[in-house]
């Protein structure tokens, strides 16, 4: 029997989390963006979509909050050995949009975790992207481990899951296997100490990682997600994250 760790709950959540169709987010250009957080009040509340959710309810949650950061509102995320995320429900067609592009800053890295060793598999920053498809699309070693998330977490694995991280060893471009799922990749967005302290303006090729990543063509994703967590090496971490948003060819 597979073991999920808190990204396959995580995974589990996002999916819950839009379980019925979602409308696209409006925007200027017609992409499915989520709604920027740069357009709300420091300290005041999420913009209109953006969702928390808690891995378990015994784990600690990370806290969210809006700040004014280098001029600018930003959501800024503190891990401190804790666990919970954000999530955005859209609906995005990456033959349309197939670039998703977001800016961050992580002022010091977690020199305790290492995202190849799942017993501290821990990451200051992340940004996730969930896939829509049902089990029956799933191998069946994969439907297994569905139905058992189902059990613990109330609803279906997805059929596949980005992540984003800011990892400290490997390179940039690096696809990390999940460990306990095949359907979630880990993708290495910044790496290691040359960066920290500076906003780093990140733009992937979901299509193309998506490719690369499992080997086939992309369904549309569902949902977008942020994660800051700390739980496994118990460290205090910090993080912000700006607008993320999706772009055309």
């Amino acid at each position: 029997m597979i073991r999920p760790a808190h990204p396959v709950l995580l995974a589990v959540l996002l999916a819950g989390a839009c379980a019925t169709v979602p409308t696209p987010s409006p925007v200027a250009d017609g992409a499915p963006s989520p709604m920027p957080f740069s357009t709300a009040a420091a300290h005041g509340e999420l913009p209109a979509g953006w969702t928390p959710f808690r891995i378990t309810r015994f784990k600690k949650p990370t806290e969210y909050r809006l700040v004014t950061h280098d001029g600018k509102v930003v959501l800024q995320a503190t891990a401190d050995a804790s666990a919970s995320g954000l999530h955005f429900d859209t609906v995005a067609d990456l033959r349309e949009h197939p670039w998703l592009a977001w800016k961050w800053k992580v002022p010091e890295a977690n020199g305790k975790a290492d995202s190849t060793l799942a017993h501290v598999e821990d990451s200051p920053a992340r940004v996730i992207v969930v896939f829509e498809g049902g089990r029956d699309r799933l191998p069946p070693h994969e439907q297994m481990n569905s139905d058992l998330a189902k059990a613990m977490g109330g609803h279906e694995l997805p059929y596949a899951t980005l992540m984003y991280i800011w990892e400290n060893h490997l390179p940039e471009g690096a696809i990390i296997d999940h460990h306990f799922s095949s359907r979630i990749k880990m993708i290495v967005a910044a790496s290691g100490r040359d960066h920290v302290g500076a906003w780093q303006e990140e733009r992937v090729n979901l299509l193309e990682d998506f490719r690369r990543a499992f080997g086939e063509d992309p369904p549309r994703v569902r949902a977008v997600g942020i994660m800051s967590d700390s739980d496994n090496t118990r460290a205090r971490t910090i993080a912000w994250y700006g607008d993320i948003r999706f772009e055309k060819r």
